[in-house]
């Protein structure tokens, strides 16, 4: 029987060592060719330089650090709604927060980009505190209608959304959202996600208080916990960064829910240990995605979000299935 203790240190080192072969492939992997070669040839050297620092390297920081603050945000989702398939994008907070990035962009075009991404936080707070109302009136012993309630809010805010866009000629910019697309990334515009990689980071130090509140309400004050403010910590965290990501590089569908289960299938569910795992698989699955879009067409890509979505949405009905043989 394997060590227990032992079996998320083992873990951490392999997850690592993968998720620093992949970022190393995602360095010399596009279309402009960049590689050691033509690094270290003094004709081709300026130019092998300015493409890997000026594109190379800040695309995959950002892969990374939305990979892992997306997974972070959806375990701290599942915990705080007590439901499995639970996460920013089952539950309206990626719709909340591009509802608020097209009011942001109809009302005030010219505003910077942090205070459109603190506008769409806002909402997506709003869209994830509305989204745990209605869990009150989903019957405890059902916990598949939890995410089909998610699912019908975010497409009541989706909906909202495209009509605005559509009335006022958006259709363009909201396309860019709905599909997390990488291509555009360049040094100077995406230093934000570097906040919602600190969000994720802070969430590990507060990790016991949400595994506390995830018992509930009464559970968490039997034991000192103060619940409302822990939940909201919780939500603030989620909102933050799926309006981060969104502002940034578009949504990431089923991230948030795929990667905890399945850390959990291995590791269980103690958040305090299984958290750093969490965030490598995040960051790992978000670049191998963004790596094979960008192989499968080249020269052209396929953004992130697509191939994700396809990889998510056949994990998601995979534990999905797996859930409800397990309840038979």
């Amino acid at each position: 029987m394997p060590d227990v203790e032992r079996l998320p240190s083992r873990h951490i080192g392999t997850g690592a060592l993968v998720l620093a072969l992949l970022a190393l492939a995602s360095l010399f992997v596009g279309v402009v060719d960049v590689n050691p070669a033509r690094l270290l040839d003094a004709a081709t050297r300026d130019e092998a330089l300015a493409a890997l620092v000026e594109t190379r390297i800040p695309r995959t920081l950002a892969l990374l650090l939305c990979g892992a603050s997306l997974a972070v945000a959806g375990v701290i989702m599942q915990i705080l709604a007590r439901n499995r398939f639970v996460e920013p994008s089952t539950a309206g907070t990626i719709e909340a927060a591009g509802l608020g990035m097209l009011v942001m962009l109809l009302l005030f075009p010219g505003a910077p980009v942090v205070v459109k991404s603190l506008v769409a936080a806002l909402f997506a707070l709003a869209g994830t505190g509305l989204f745990l109302r209605l869990l009150r009136h989903v019957p405890p012993h059902s916990p598949l209608l939890v995410p089909l309630t998610g699912i019908m809010l975010g497409a009541v805010l989706g909906s909202t959304t495209a009509w605005l866009a559509y009335r006022f000629d958006m259709m363009q910019a909201l396309g860019a959202w709905r599909n997390g697309d990488f291509s555009l990334v360049i040094a100077g515009r995406y230093e934000l996600l570097w906040i919602a990689g600190l969000l994720g980071g802070f969430a590990y130090f507060a990790a016991d208080r949400f595994t506390i509140a995830g018992l509930g309400e009464d559970m968490s004050r039997n034991l000192g916990l103060d619940h409302k403010s822990t939940v909201a910590l919780g939500l603030t965290i989620v909102a933050l960064v799926s309006a981060l990501v969104v502002s940034t590089v578009g949504s990431i569908p089923f991230l948030g829910l795929v990667v905890p289960n399945l850390v959990a299938c291995v590791l269980g569910d103690n958040l305090r240990r299984t958290l750093p795992v969490i965030a490598m698989t995040g960051a790992g699955l978000v670049l191998a995605c963004d790596i094979v879009g960008r192989i499968v067409v080249a020269p052209y890509e396929i953004p992130v979000g697509t191939v994700f979505g396809v990889v998510g949405s056949g994990l998601f009905l995979f534990l999905l299935l797996r859930r409800t043989s397990d309840a038979a």
